[in-house]
């Protein structure tokens, strides 16, 4: 029971009020967001305005990344300790994660033909970028068309696992393997590249997404459990 406050008759009451405040600041705070990314913060002066592109490309980028790992952790904590509730979780995360991932993908390649004179390259971060919406694909389909419960578990909790190692690989190709794509311009650790009128823009579009995400959990969630209770099941 060390996982009691999972559950969802728990977590219920808690629901409502997440998608009323996250609903009630996410657009004005998406509007302010654009005026800054689209029309305060400056051109970049080789790329001119292409180089919006990044304040979608690189917080879907993240948030991609932020959600599998989630996922990874939520399988995990399944299988080890039996919490089977969690599973709501990561059912609720996983189609947000492969929006995210098609997304990074897609803006990643339209920023990359004005840039690089191509959509695609089989670049070492895109290639693994490409392989994460995949494990993506293959994880949804797993857990939806498995009926066996202890063998969806553990089908999942293989491919996050697996997926987690991509996630390495992702966050270190431009390290490892530098080809078109560049290094890192943002680190936690060490010097950031990206100026503060680049930056300010790209972390409160940051934000945004994190809003946006937690808000269609919350609702995915709230879905999820509703069809729970519907069915007259006191466990998941």
């Amino acid at each position: 029971m060390m996982f009691k406050f999972l559950y969802p008759s728990h977590l219920f009451s808690f629901l409502n009020k997440g998608i009323s405040i996250i609903s009630a600041i996410i657009i004005p705070f998406l509007f302010l967001s654009l005026i800054f990314a689209l029309l305060i913060s400056p051109q970049d002066y080789i790329q001119g305005d292409t180089v919006r592109i990044m304040y979608v490309h690189v917080p879907a980028a993240w948030m991609t990344l932020m959600c599998f790992g989630m996922i990874s952790f939520l399988c995990i904590l399944t299988f080890l300790f039996k919490t089977k509730n969690t599973i709501l979780l990561y059912k609720s995360i996983a189609p947000i994660g492969l929006s995210l991932s098609l997304i990074a993908i897609i803006t990643g390649s339209l920023w990359g033909e004005p840039t690089w004179g191509t959509y695609w390259v089989w670049d070492a971060r895109l290639t693994s970028m490409l392989v994460l919406m995949f494990f993506y694909l293959i994880f949804i389909f797993s857990y939806k068309f498995i009926s066996n419960q202890n063998l969806s578990l553990k089908v999942c909790t293989g491919i996050s696992v697996i997926g987690l190692i991509n996630l390495f690989i992702i966050k270190y190709s431009v390290n490892i393997w530098p080809t078109l794509h560049q290094t890192e311009s943002i680190k936690i650790i060490g010097r950031t590249t990206v100026d503060s009128s680049m930056l300010l823009p790209l972390s409160m579009m940051l934000l945004v997404f994190f809003l946006y995400c937690a808000l269609i959990f919350l609702m995915k969630y709230k879905s999820e459990v509703i069809r729970i209770k519907k069915k007259g099941l006191k466990k998941i």
